[in-house]
């Protein structure tokens, strides 16, 4: 179903090579995930992690970061089950916000953004793309996305509902 086309191998020598075509991307990883070290440890705390601390709000902003990243990466041409696995860290991202105090730790720890954005960017170097004209790729490939958001974002609904059935049982 998928055709597949190289693009030249970069030189092994640049290991730290910026691709100018997924810097948006780039950006919204580090901003999400890596906006400051923890001094002392090589442990990241970007956007998402604060946010995150807001019940169902956080889950809402870091899952439209994340799937703007699944978008580019569609931009790209990746493979189907590059995104796939793109998707699956979005939804293990989303699950753990489900979870209060542990939940947000666990999330500074499994960086889905980055994650993401290092699939994006190895699919990138090393020339791994679907042919434009791969019939249905487009179709399989939005299928894929909006399908992880989709479930995502029905996630973070239940959690919102969940949380304001829970304030509505305190209150009456």
């Amino acid at each position: 179903m998928e055709r597949m086309t190289t693009r030249p191998r970069p030189p092994a020598a640049e290991p730290h090579r910026v691709y100018p075509e997924i810097s948006m991307s780039r950006t919204l990883a580090r901003f999400s995930d890596d906006l400051v070290k923890i001094p002392g440890t090589n442990i990241g705390l970007g956007a998402d992690a604060v946010v995150g601390l807001i019940p169902g709000i956080g889950d809402l902003i870091g899952t439209g970061l994340s799937s703007a990243i699944m978008v580019d990466a569609v931009r790209q041409r990746v493979p189907i089950p590059v995104l796939a696995r793109m998707g699956w860290n979005l939804l293990v991202d989303t699950g753990l916000g489900f979870v209060p105090v542990v939940g947000d730790a666990a999330d500074v720890l499994h960086r889905a953004n980055r994650k993401n954005y290092r699939l994006l960017e190895q699919c990138v170097a090393e020339g791994r793309h679907v042919d434009v004209s791969a019939k249905g790729y487009v179709g399989l490939a939005a299928a894929t996305v909006f399908g992880f958001v989709a479930v995502s974002l029905v996630l973070v609904g239940l959690l919102i509902w969940g949380i304001v059935a829970g304030i509505g049982a305190v209150v009456t």
